[in-house]
């Protein structure tokens, strides 16, 4: 399902928490319910990852358990492909979101993306980009005239 389009700005608490906006969290896929001693709960955890790009990404666990095939079926023994695995799940964690549709981030993440305060979360359709703003800001200057040939390259 997906289909997170648009982007906002939150901070981040002192404890490492982001808010996710309430218009992707309504795209939610349907929850896993537990039971426990305190009655039965709703589990929604997510796939974070540290993108080369130093931003974060956010998954579903639909989506990615595609992502998670394909690097399955990479072969252990071939070194690059080896390599390639470990990269991807060092740097790859799972949150949950809390009851006020927050996520903790561990400072490793937050370090690799430079966040200290104020995060901007962007809908980029079946995944979530998290950066710090004035990183993203830099990169949307830096790159503002590539925009209609990177378009006119891939569409």
């Amino acid at each position: 399902m997906a289909g997170f389009i648009g982007k906002e700005r939150h901070s981040v608490d002192e404890k490492g928490r982001m808010m996710i906006p309430a218009r992707f969290r309504r795209k939610f896929e349907p929850v896993v319910s537990v039971a426990g001693e305190e009655g039965v709960s709703e589990i929604v955890e997510l796939y974070i990852l540290k993108a080369p790009d130093r931003s974060l990404e956010l998954y579903e666990p639909f989506i990615w358990a595609s992502m998670r095939m394909s690097i399955s079926a990479l072969s252990d023994f071939n070194p690059e492909e080896r390599l390639l695995k470990t990269l991807m799940y060092e740097s790859l964690e799972t949150v949950e979101l809390d009851r006020q549709g927050r996520v903790a981030l561990s400072r490793e993440f937050l370090d690799h993306a430079g966040i200290t305060k104020d995060v901007m979360i962007i809908g980029a359709d079946t995944k979530m980009i998290i950066w710090e703003p004035e990183r993203l800001s830099a990169l949307l200057q830096e790159s503002a005239g590539r925009f209609a040939s990177l378009a006119g390259r891939y569409f």
